[in-house]
């Protein structure tokens, strides 16, 4: 059983790559923030209460997030998945070590796609253009999502790193590129 997480700054590539390793590893994928943006889209009791945390550009509250994620597990157990965007708080990760540990799981490995913050704004423009995201048409909101990540995300990294279950890729070249340095990686960690 293989479970991995797919960490770095919005823009990196992370959903992109995270498809195409599910695929390659035979693993489930779940991506927190799809879930949110369904959510909402639907209009539920959740994406309401979400709403006004993406628009700004806000993490959401570990309590929702990690209910959402005990939920994918529980029906979602008998093989390893890659988790695209979370954990995203030192809280969360703790949470998550323990969630796995009463299913007789862990995390394998945490890859961390390095990107430049001006290549992240550029990406995140690019694609905001053609998702019609609101949260990705904003400068300002796609920089805060980036402070954001820098204060609260990226030191999940040294939750994992003590572990001995960091590694860190250039995020940058074609999706190919990218996609054969993070197997090289995880592959590595197997």
């Amino acid at each position: 059983m293989l479970n991995i997480i797919l960490f770095g700054a919005p823009g990196c590539g992370k959903g992109t790559q995270a498809v195409r390793l599910a695929e390659h590893y035979d693993l489930y994928h779940i991506s927190t923030g799809e879930v949110i943006r369904s959510e909402i889209k639907r209009g539920t009791e959740l994406g309401k209460s979400m709403e006004g945390y993406i628009s700004r550009g806000e993490l959401a509250p570990d309590s929702i997030v990690v209910e959402m994620v005990r939920d994918f597990m529980r029906t979602h157990s008998d093989k390893g998945a890659i988790f695209d965007g979370f954990p995203r708080t030192t809280a969360q990760a703790e949470i998550f070590d323990t969630m796995l540990g009463e299913i007789d799981q862990k995390v394998d490995i945490m890859v961390y796609m390095d990107v430049p913050e001006e290549e992240l704004v550029r990406r995140i423009l690019l694609r905001g253009k053609d998702s019609g995201r609101k949260d990705d048409s904003s400068e300002d909101v796609i920089r805060n999502r980036i402070e954001v990540y820098r204060q609260q995300t990226a030191i999940v990294a040294e939750h994992y790193t003590k572990q001995g279950k960091y590694v860190a890729i250039n995020g940058l070249g074609t999706m190919d590129e990218v996609f054969a340095r993070l197997i090289e990686a995880i592959d590595a960690k197997k």
